[in-house]
């Protein structure tokens, strides 16, 4: 199965082409903005580097949801490394961002 990567999604809204429940790159921002506030909030009582494993690991168990319940993948080690991939270049990309 073939899995798209992250960025691929419209740049700007276009009423044409969208899909209920499919954001576009600056509704994406601002959905990934809602969870790092969260971590913020949280963060005046918990270390950052909790927050991080924390977040981490919310992440690998909706994506272990997502993978084996909603699109159902008969390859489990396939979507792994998809997923890995994908974070890797998430991560990169933050890291390479002169305002984080």
């Amino acid at each position: 199965m073939k899995f798209p990567p992250w960025h691929q999604r419209p740049d700007d809204f276009d009423p044409a082409q969208h899909r209920e429940g499919v954001l576009d790159s600056q509704s994406f921002l601002r959905v990934a903005d809602q969870f790092i506030s969260l971590a913020n909030q949280r963060n005046k009582k918990i270390e950052s580097t909790e927050l991080q494993m924390v977040m981490l690991y919310a992440a690998a168990r909706y994506a272990a949801h997502v993978g084996k319940n909603v699109i159902e993948v008969s390859d489990h080690e396939e979507f792994v490394q998809h997923m890995v991939a994908q974070y890797t270049d998430m991560l990169r990309e933050n890291m390479a961002d002169p305002t984080v």
